[in-house]
């Protein structure tokens, strides 16, 4: 080995440091991450199809917190129309769920 030869896995020249900070970084961004997670979850989320008539409110974990509906709605002879409406209203409802946990993720992500 040549004298003066600073290389190899004893090396003074900083990448310990770099790494530690970067291990910091990741740390912080993960805190940030599940706060932001926790705060989606905590929210509520709302949808409603046939111009009202359907109502749902969920959380932002995807759990059901309330369904309305409308009493002009419940014909017993189109059970398939009310079907409809609750299932266009909490498919929005999920929709917008996935939105904004997608925005809010997309800036760990970075569009991944």
């Amino acid at each position: 080995m040549a004298k003066g030869f600073r290389g190899g896995f004893g090396a003074k020249n900083g990448s310990g440091n770099n790494m530690q900070k970067l291990m910091q970084q990741a740390q912080a961004m993960q805190k940030e991450m599940e706060k932001d997670q926790a705060e989606i979850a905590e929210k509520q989320f709302e949808a409603t199809s046939g111009g009202g008539a359907v109502k749902v409110v969920m959380s932002g974990e995807k759990k059901l917190q309330s369904l309305e509906i409308k009493p002009e709605v419940v014909d017993p002879e189109d059970v398939e129309m009310l079907q409809d409406l609750i299932t266009a209203a909490f498919n929005e409802c999920i929709d917008k769920i996935d939105s904004e946990t997608q925005e809010a993720m997309g800036k760990y992500t970075m569009g991944l």
